[in-house]
């Protein structure tokens, strides 16, 4: 249904988490949400999972005040001009990286870094650098354009993807970010094949979705690496075949792995969001066709350094947002995947909380006591 078949859409007054600044308890406030503009969409949220990079982004950046939230679904309340793909009532996932498949990477068929719709930073829409939230007048800034901790939110039409209505909109959420990201850096960007060897630097969601994905692709050994003993388990439920806690043995991590892997493993993922750790990784595989995938956010110290040695021995390091995964193009598939069982994603809901407890959401991240928190955005 085209948009000029609807009514014409009005600002909606709903309650959105605010944070007010870099650490602080966020609040909930009455803010009201504009109507979508041309190419996008207005969503009422259903449910919304917290991601760690939403915990970094509220520790550590300077743009405030500001909705965060990213990993989301939900039903689609009206559409602005132009928009011809969605309807009222559809069911939808909102992305943090968009595809308008019309620029040169999203035709390309080799890139997800859409040149129109990719990563926002400055906490405003893609099409006007304006925002869609205010309280009293006053504009309140989006997070990757989504800003999934409000009841309503704005996203442009090519950060949004329809699915089935009978998919479970509390479970699907996840696909969203953490674990699309580890599936496809596994997949997608690795590659790995059957036989191989892993090892996985980090047990958070995103590390357990790259083990998720080594095992369906038949990998012989998967090695979790973690301070935290307690994932050792965890990870077991998701394909980890060994366990190491760097604290927990006498000399460099790298070089245990590589004595247990005769010379190091085939594919190596930091998933950590350090980048020291990254070098870590690197001579953690081996000598010849060794590669090592970066997914980690890092708070600090953005620079990588690394011997150049290292490369010139064969080994790779590659980097990826989103898994390489084309939102539009390839998330119903993994929405599939789910359907059919062929993926674990229930496993990695290890808290339900109400909206208005979404502080609890950031503690429990904050401790590590939790994978993913999904947050229900109604009673």
């Amino acid at each position: 249904m085209s948009s000029s078949c609807l009514k014409e859409p009005q600002v909606i007054t709903c309650k959105a988490a605010v944070a007010w600044g870099a650490g602080q308890p966020l609040v909930i406030e009455q803010v009201e949400v504009s109507p979508p503009q041309h190419l996008e969409i207005r969503v009422k949220v259903v449910s919304t999972s917290l991601c760690r990079s939403d915990l970094t982004a509220w520790e550590s950046q300077s743009i405030f005040p500001r909705i965060f939230g990213h990993e989301a679904s939900g039903i689609v309340e009206s559409v602005g001009e132009g928009v011809s793909e969605f309807s009222e009532g559809d069911h939808v996932l909102t992305v943090f990286t968009g595809e308008c498949q019309t620029c040169k990477h999203c035709k390309s068929g080799k890139s997800n870094i859409c040149q129109r719709l990719g990563l926002e930073r400055k906490g405003l829409m893609h099409s006007d650098q304006k925002t869609r939230f205010f309280i009293k007048g006053k504009p309140i800034y989006h997070y990757c354009a989504v800003s999934s901790f409000s009841e309503y939110i704005v996203v442009h039409s090519g950060c949004a993807v329809k699915v089935s209505s009978v998919v479970p909109l509390d479970k699907i959420c996840l696909l969203s970010c953490g674990v699309a990201a580890g599936l496809g850096a596994a997949w997608n960007v690795a590659d790995i094949t059957e036989g191989s060897s892993v090892v996985i630097f980090g047990l958070g969601t995103v590390g357990l979705s790259v083990a998720q994905g080594a095992k369906l692709r038949g990998a012989s050994r998967i090695i979790g690496v973690d301070t935290n003993s307690e994932k050792g388990d965890i990870g077991k439920a998701f394909g980890v075949t060994e366990f190491l806690n760097p604290n927990d043995v006498n000399e460099p991590i790298q070089q245990v792995i590589k004595n247990i892997t005769d010379g190091g493993a085939d594919y190596s993922f930091e998933c950590i969001g350090d980048t020291g750790m990254i070098t870590t990784a690197l001579q953690s595989c081996c000598d010849g066709w060794g590669l090592t995938v970066t997914l980690g956010v890092p708070k600090t110290k953005p620079e990588v350094t690394a011997h150049y040695g290292t490369f010139l021995s064969g080994r790779t390091l590659k980097g990826t947002l989103f898994g390489g995964w084309r939102p539009k193009s390839d998330l119903p598939s993994l929405v599939d995947l789910y359907t059919h069982k062929k993926i674990q994603l229930d496993e990695y809901i290890t808290h339900k909380l109400p909206f208005e407890d979404i502080n609890k959401a950031f503690d429990l991240m904050r401790e590590g006591k939790c994978l993913r928190c999904v947050i229900s955005m109604s009673n």
